[in-house]
């Protein structure tokens, strides 16, 4: 692939993300259900992951962080090394023990919003904030609300992939 297309196609992957970030940062954090908002920056960087391959999914997921880092109130540096290690553990995933489709999106995506909460929670077990039954109330319930997304986030990126010529499907 020329670099010319190589820019061309990851430009289209910036810009697919745009909706997702825009959905996840502008509507759904406006209306919470049961009390939790869906994350689906790691949707995006998981789904990607698992169509493009590790090294792939490990640069996107390094984009993905940067802006969940600087676009959130929330977002520490942290997540910028977390969604790098993310796209490149499901690429990785994907690619070599499950097969690059819907269901290794989702499979992946569930371990990755997974190793999110578990994160949060120890962080918030360390410096004591919270007990472990109040944060499992509300980390069961993001993740599955979360999942519900995966659909969406999957079709827009594997047309995406289709558009511009993923490097693992045609």
């Amino acid at each position: 692939m020329t670099r010319q297309a190589l820019f061309r196609k990851w430009s289209v992957y910036a810009l697919a993300l745009l909706p997702i970030w825009l959905l996840d940062a502008c509507i759904l954090n406006r209306y919470p259900l049961f009390g939790v908002r869906p994350m689906l920056l790691p949707l995006a960087a998981v789904t990607v992951a698992v169509l493009e391959g590790s090294r792939a999914g490990a640069g996107f997921g390094l984009g993905v962080g940067l802006l969940w880092a600087l676009a959130y109130p929330s977002g520490t540096g942290i997540m910028v090394i977390g969604m790098t290690l993310v796209g490149l553990l499901t690429g990785a995933a994907a690619q070599y023990a499950l097969s690059q489709s819907f269901l290794g999106c989702l499979l992946c995506s569930a371990g990755a919003l997974a190793a999110i909460d578990l994160w949060r929670i120890a962080v918030r077990l360390f410096v004591r904030s919270a007990g472990w039954a109040s944060m499992l109330r509300v980390a069961a319930p993001e993740i599955l609300y979360s999942l519900a997304w995966t659909p969406l986030v999957y079709l827009i990126f594997r047309a995406v992939c289709r558009r511009v010529g993923g490097t693992r499907l045609a």
